[in-house]
Order: C-alpha cells, then sequence, then structure tokens
C-alpha cells in the first residue's frame, strides 16, 4: 500500500509503536501526548504521564542540568538536539537516552506545543563502556610493553604528556563553553535592563540641568551619579564575564601598539597615582597588531589597576612593545591552542608584591582573585584572557614574591596591506540630532520605548515594532525609512540579521545599526564583527546612541 492510501489505523500504528518515543507538550512543558514505545520503555501509564513535566522524569542531575541549561536554550532558539539524559522508570530503573525538542510556533511567534522525540541509548552505553573497557585493556598492555621493552619509555612519556595537555585544553573548553552558555543568555535580557537604567539615568540628568541650582538639586544630582556609577560597574560585570567567555562582538583592525599606548598615556597616569613611576619602552619597528583597539585598551588599564593595587606603598610600571616569533617548539609546550608565527608583544611590568607560584596557575580563572575582599571582583585578568584567545592570540604570566609580575599579551601580526587604525578624537560631549525617519525593532517593550523616546528628542521621526516580521510590513508601508534600528535577538524566527538582509532588497538605500547584549552568531563569526556591519552595544547612554545613529546615517 502506498503512503497516499495508507489507512489511518497505520499511521496510529506507526506512531505508537515507532522505535522512539514520541511527546507532546504544552507551552509550559506538560505532557500530553506520548506514544506506546515511551510508555513501555519507562512503564509508566499515558494517564500518568498526562500532565507531568518531562524534566521531572529525568534523574535529580538531569534535572537540575535540563533546568539550567537546556530549557532556556530551547526558550533561545526553539530547538535542541541529542542531549544525553537518564529518565527513570517506574521501577526506579535508569534508561539512558538521546533528546531531542523543538517548539512549534504559531504565525504570532507564540509557542502552541512542543514536539519532544527519545531515542533509547543503552545499546550506545553499553558500546561506549566496553570501549573503555577495550582502552583500559589495551593501556594494561602498554605497561606491560614498557617493562619488556626500556628502550620505548622516553616516547611513551612524551605520548602521556601530550594526552595530559590535550586533555587540560579539553577541559577549559569545556569550562569555556560552559561559562559561555551561562552567561550569553543572562547577558542579553540583563543588558537590556541595564540600557533602560542607565539611560534612563542619563535623561535625568540632563533634566536636572536644566533646573535652578538649590540644595534638592544638588542632592539628586549626588543621587543620580551614586545610581549611575552602580549601573555602570554591573554593566562592567557583564562585559568582563562576555569576554571571559569569548562572546563578545570584536572588531578587530592593524592597531599600532607604540601609538595606542601613547594615546591613552595620560589615562593610565590618572589610574595608576602619582606615588607610581610610569616608564614605556617602545620598540623599533614594531608591527602593527590584529586587534580590536577598544578592548586592546581595556586590556592595558585592567593590568594598571593591577599593578597599581600590587604597589599600595607606590613602585614602577613599565608597559614594553617588540615584535617576536613563536616556534613550534615554544607553542607545543602550552596547554592551549596557539599558532606558531609572528606575533606583536606588549609587556606589562610592576614593582609589586608579587603572585604565589601555586597562585599563577588560578588568575585567569573568573572570579579568583589575590585581592582583599571587596576589593577585587576577580574577572580582570580573565576578561584579558578571554580577550587574547578570542582575537587568536597568547597571554602569558611571570612573577616572584616580592620582586614583582609581568604579564605579556601577543596578538597576532596585521597583514602588511591591512589599513592602519587611526585613533579620532575622544569626542563624548553633545548630542546629534536630525530629522529622518528611523525604525526601531526591539521585542522589550521598555527598552524599545526608552530608544524610540530617546531619538524622537532627538528630532527623529520614529517608528516601532515588536519583531522582524512585524518590521518588515512597517517597511512596505513606510518607504520614508532611512535607517533600521534592530536588535539582533528577535522573536518569530527572523532575527535583526536576517531582517535587514530582507529589507535592502526592496530599499537598497537603507542603512541599518545592529544592537545586542550577546550576538549568537548572527552578525558574529569566529568572534570578528562582520565587514560592514555598525554595532552598538548593550547597554548604552543616551549620548553614545545619538554620535552612533548620526555617524550611521551620514556614511
Amino acid at each position: 500500500m502506498s503512503t497516499d492510501q495508507a489507512a489511518p489505523a497505520d499511521f496510529v500504528d506507526l506512531f505508537e509503536h515507532a522505535p522512539c518515543g514520541y511527546l507532546a507538550t504544552d507551552p509550559h512543558g506538560r505532557i500530553s501526548i506520548a506514544n506506546a514505545t515511551f510508555c513501555s520503555w519507562t512503564g509508566l501509564t499515558k494517564e500518568h504521564l498526562a500532565g507531568r513535566r518531562f524534566q521531572e522524569l529525568l534523574t535529580l542531575p538531569g534535572r537540575v542540568y535540563f533546568e539550567t541549561h537546556f530549557a532556556p536554550l530551547l526558550r533561545m532558539q526553539g530547538v535542541f538536539n541529542e542531549v544525553a539524559l537518564d529518565l527513570v522508570g517506574a521501577s526506579g530503573d535508569r534508561i539512558p537516552v538521546l533528546v531531542n525538542a523543538v517548539e512549534r510556533k504559531s504565525a504570532q511567534g507564540q509557542v502552541e506545543f512542543i514536539r519532544i522525540t527519545v531515542f533509547n541509548a543503552t545499546d550506545r552505553r553499553r558500546y561506549e563502556a566496553e570501549l573503555l573497557k577495550a582502552k583500559q585493556v589495551a593501556e594494561r598492555a602498554n605497561e606491560a610493553l614498557q617493562e619488556l621493552n626500556a628502550t620505548l619509555e622516553a616516547r611513551i612519556s612524551a605520548e602521556v604528556d601530550q594526552r595530559m595537555r590535550a586533555e587540560a585544553a579539553l577541559r577549559q573548553s569545556q569550562k569555556m563553553e560552559a561559562i559561555g552558555q551561562l552567561t550569553g543568555g543572562v547577558a542579553h535580557d540583563f543588558n537590556n535592563l541595564l540600557t533602560v537604567i542607565i539611560g534612563s539615568i542619563d535623561s535625568m540628568g540632563r533634566v536636572l540641568q536644566g533646573l535652578p541650582a538649590s540644595a534638592e538639586t544638588a542632592r539628586l544630582n549626588r543621587l543620580r551619579d551614586m545610581a549611575i556609577h552602580g549601573a555602570r560597574r554591573a554593566a562592567t560585570l557583564t562585559s568582563r564575564l562576555l569576554a571571559f567567555s569569548r562572546r563578545q562582538a570584536l572588531d578587530p583592525k592593524a592597531v599600532d601598539p607604540n601609538q595606542l599606548i601613547k594615546g591613552i598615556a595620560e589615562l593610565l597616569l590618572r589610574t595608576i597615582g602619582e606615588n607610581i613611576a610610569f616608564e614605556v619602552v617602545s620598540g623599533a619597528g614594531v608591527w602593527h597588531a590584529m586587534a580590536d583597539p577598544a578592548e586592546l585598551e581595556n586590556a592595558i588599564v585592567n593590568l594598571a589597576v593591577n599593578a597599581r593595587d600590587a604597589m599600595p606603598n607606590g613602585g614602577k610600571l613599565t608597559i614594553e612593545t617588540g615584535n617576536v616569533h613563536l616556534d613550534e617548539a615554544y607553542v607545543e609546550a602550552l596547554d592551549e591552542p596557539v599558532e606558531p608565527g609572528q606575533y606583536v608583544m606588549l609587556a606589562v611590568t610592576d614593582t609589586g608584591h608579587g603572585i604565589e607560584k601555586e597562585m599563577l596557575v588560578k588568575v585567569f580563572e573568573p572570579f579568583f582573585t589575590t585581592k582583599e575582599i571587596g576589593k577585587g571582583t576577580g574577572l580582570g585578568l580573565s576578561q584579558v584572557y578571554g580577550f587574547l584567545r578570542q582575537s587568536r592570540g597568547h597571554v602569558r604570566i611571570y612573577s616572584e614574591v616580592g620582586h614583582g609580575t609581568t604579564v605579556k599579551l601577543y596578538l597576532p601580526r596585521a597583514h602588511p596591506d591591512t589599513a592602519a587604525f587611526q585613533p579620532g578624537e575622544r569626542d563624548e560631549s553633545g548630542y546629534y540630532g536630525g530629522s529622518e525617519c528611523i525604525l526601531v525593532v526591539e521585542d522589550d517593550e521598555a527598552l524599545r520605548s526608552f530608544s524610540s523616546s530617546t531619538l524622537r528628542e532627538l528630532g527623529y521621526s520614529v517608528i516601532e515594532a515588536s519583531d522582524g516580521r512585524s518590521a518588515l510590513e512597517m517597511l512596505k508601508d513606510n518607504p520614508q525609512i532611512e535607517l533600521i534600528f534592530t536588535d539582533v535577538v528577535l522573536p518569530g524566527g527572523l532575527n535583526g540579521r536576517q531582517l535587514v538582509d530582507q529589507a535592502v532588497l526592496d530599499l537598497p538605500r537603507l542603512k541599518a545599526l545592529f544592537t545586542t547584549g550577546y550576538t549568537r552568531n548572527a552578525i558574529v563569526h569566529n568572534g570578528t564583527l562582520d565587514a560592514a556591519v555598525n554595532l552598538i552595544g548593550k547597554p548604552f547612554t543616551v549620548g553614545a546612541l545619538a554620535r552612533k545613529v548620526r555617524q550611521v546615517l551620514d556614511l
């Protein structure tokens, strides 16, 4: 019988007795449908399963892992595949499974139900156990061979060292990925909130400037300053977490390190204070480094702050630049993968109290700090580490207690044909307005309202949309729109980049400005911002938004 002629009973039988378990849940995860295969595996009846949440059927560790990792992942991207978990059957036995899940949404982007497919992984786990046992047998055989043939000792020792380095690199990679999943989802929502908070405080300050001076306005200004200080510290913490987990949107350029350090010298002097001598040793003929200039400045300032804190009674801070070549012998000895080749080196050295040897292996871990409680977040060096690794660079730290510390940053040499970055004036004053029509696309209502009202105050005509589909309709009805200001992460199956790509097909002259607190590879690939993409990261101030919008419109 052909598929077209199959009786409904055949379809029911195919569903009920498929070689995998099928479940359907409502948007809150409560089971509404389960097939006979799943019931036979678990020993649970359909009536018993109805209304229960899928994660209630998992072991306790699996339930925690599902709630903290895969439920947020499903909400963020609408699907996850081949997640290894353990079910608990009616008899209490564990059933190893592989789980796939996908959200089904209405035309309006609302989740109607969730499909869950469950594959029995008992045989797969058994094969893995057998492979592990075979590996252990092979390792015992190697040990026996080692005893018989002493000449292999050196080769086997080198092989074991290489395996240990690979395992260390794997553990580091897994830790980075876990932190990335955790911080990425949190950062998007948290940065939305911070944008509204910082922007509102900024607007409050402009209103206060127009009021007559009085004791009350002075008090309000002090409260406003405290609030903006706290909000900016929160934004810095989020930024540092994203830097460590390599989720930043880097915009690398060919940077002259000597010129960059000269440009921030005054800032460094203010940062370290008058009791610390400051010296720059600029290497002759130093190559240009391929790096994001703003993030490189942040890294140097972070290291200067650490150096200052290590010299409470004064000392000397030295920044040195030079060219280096990392050969294969050097990079093979590292625990992390680094490409051999030409690099630009920036070394930051202090004469402070130094770091104990057993502490050095932990200094790049997030939240680890050698400072007193309340004196640091433990994210400064981890931010530097994440930035260097995302830039395909390398960082090393050398320290001796009582003599000081040197942190060496290695950045890839820029191709000689790459145009050099030219730092502009640091213009942080003024609010640049205009009269153009701007389409603001943002699913967060509070942030959309803040962005729209700010642009209207600057003189722009503003149209609002909450998702990509409705934004496309707005563009059709309003061809006078000249700029689309959109979040990268949008609901409804159409992200900000896809929205802009479709919009410019009908309106080639349309300009675009993206904003995001977490990119999810929509406009960032391999850690680098896509070419010709204009981005303002969340959280942003009124002044920053005004300048960036004017800059994009004037391109």
